[in-house]
């Protein structure tokens, strides 16, 4: 087979692959509810608090199968950034997750500062400060607790702030650290307090491990002082005004994070040099999703395009992403998603080759064996080679998870055959 051929085979079959797994979704998803907005009462805060949920596309309320989330806090008002990323970007970069969005709308200074403080940038404080230990405790013990029993969850958590929530994250990572995995401070608010926290975290990075934890954090560079536009990235460390403590606190503890190899946090900072305050959450929240998952990322998706792969080899190399995955999330965790082994499935039903479709699609009903989509597709294999019963026995195995009448319809149309 030439080379232009196989370019031109696998385009064709990554088409064929987004197509059928856009169907997959549609058929799965539409029966239910994925995004909820649900309110819980907290005794710590004395006050209800709402949040909202956005369970994955793939969400079946008849299924086992649980998810890692992602808590975004000020959930309200960044919903849609987050919505946008993990939306183009689950599959081969993300998993599939829990989307949990925490309102801050009220009290939002009180619970998300460290530390209680009377002045702040030469005016007066006149509002609550300080509660960032008390909304902790309304986090790990009410609300964690309350969406781990309502909904699908894993113990596998991220966590992500912007600004005096940036602030937030970092306080949960340093001094809390047994709640979450994975950190994204967005322009966080190391300044307050004189960088109470900043001096906190210096002590903590030095002396106690934080192995198996990540942290992403960001600058928006393109204000870095309100009133001289002469203050650059290269010249900032020199000016000592409270104006850009700002952003020189987050260069410090970023720059320090990064010094730290033996605490085993896995860090990463990044600036945006064109991005204000309040636009850095979107690129924060892409850069900093893809960061923290690395290691999901598929491993030599070219080998599973490329027609000449032997069946032996991709069942090796599914092997070992189930043990990269499951080694990180620190429990069973399957190799591919549902909607990739059906993909896959396809693909190789289109390069007419049948060994390697049936591999990805008995593989699909052994990882997701209550999901009817899986026996549907292994129905259009036995179809494709012209073992009518079989597909029947698929098909049927679909109706009777799913009650779907598409599938008794199809059932009919095979009998007729």
């Amino acid at each position: 087979m030439t080379s232009v051929l196989k370019i031109v085979l696998t385009i064709g079959l990554l088409i064929v692959f987004q197509e059928i797994s856009s169907q997959s979704k549609l058929i799965q998803s539409s029966e239910f509810e994925t995004e909820i907005v649900d309110t819980v009462y907290s005794e710590l805060l004395k006050e209800y608090r709402e949040f909202w949920v956005k369970l994955p596309e793939n969400y079946n309320p008849n299924s086992n199968v649980k998810y890692p989330v992602v808590y975004l806090l000020d959930g309200f008002s960044l919903k849609e950034n987050l919505e946008a990323v993990y939306d183009n970007y689950w599959g081969h970069y993300l998993p599939h997750m829990i989307l949990i969005g925490i309102s801050n709308k009220t009290n939002r200074i009180r619970d998300l500062t460290t530390s209680q403080i009377k002045m702040r940038r030469g005016q007066a404080m006149d509002k609550d400060t300080g509660g960032a230990e008390n909304f902790t405790k309304f986090i790990d013990k009410e609300l964690i607790p309350y969406i781990d029993k309502k909904y699908p969850t894993t113990p596998y958590r991220t966590l992500i702030g912007h600004s005096y929530a940036g602030l937030f994250t970092i306080n949960m990572l340093v001094n809390h650290k047994y709640l979450f995995q994975n950190y994204i401070a967005i322009d966080p608010s190391l300044d307050w307090d004189d960088q109470k926290l900043f001096k906190e975290a210096k002590e903590k990075l030095s002396t106690e491990s934080y192995e198996g934890k990540s942290l992403f954090v960001s600058l928006a560079a393109e204000q870095l002082h309100m009133w001289d536009e002469e203050i650059t990235m290269e010249n900032i460390m020199d000016d000592p005004s409270e104006f850009t403590l700002f952003a020189r606190s987050i260069i410090d503890f970023s720059t320090f994070a990064t010094s730290q190899k033996q605490s085993g946090l896995n860090f990463s900072w990044k600036v945006y040099n064109e991005d204000l305050h309040g636009t850095v959450p979107l690129p924060t929240m892409r850069d900093g999703l893809i960061f923290l998952f690395k290691w999901y990322q598929f491993k030599s998706p070219q080998k599973y395009n490329n027609p000449e792969t032997k069946v032996e080899d991709l069942v090796a190399q599914l092997e070992k992403q189930e043990e990269i995955y499951s080694t990180h999330f620190g429990y069973p965790f399957p190799p591919m998603i549902e909607e990739m082994f059906s993909g896959y499935g396809y693909m190789n039903l289109e390069m007419g080759q049948p060994e390697k479709a049936k591999m990805y699609f008995e593989l699909a009903t052994e990882y997701y064996p209550e999901s009817a989509n899986v026996y549907s597709s292994m129905a259009d294999y036995y179809e494709a080679q012209g073992d009518f019963a079989n597909a029947i026995k698929q098909v049927t195995k679909a109706f009777e998870l799913s009650g779907n009448d598409l599938y008794k319809k199809r059932i009919e149309e095979l009998k007729r055959k």
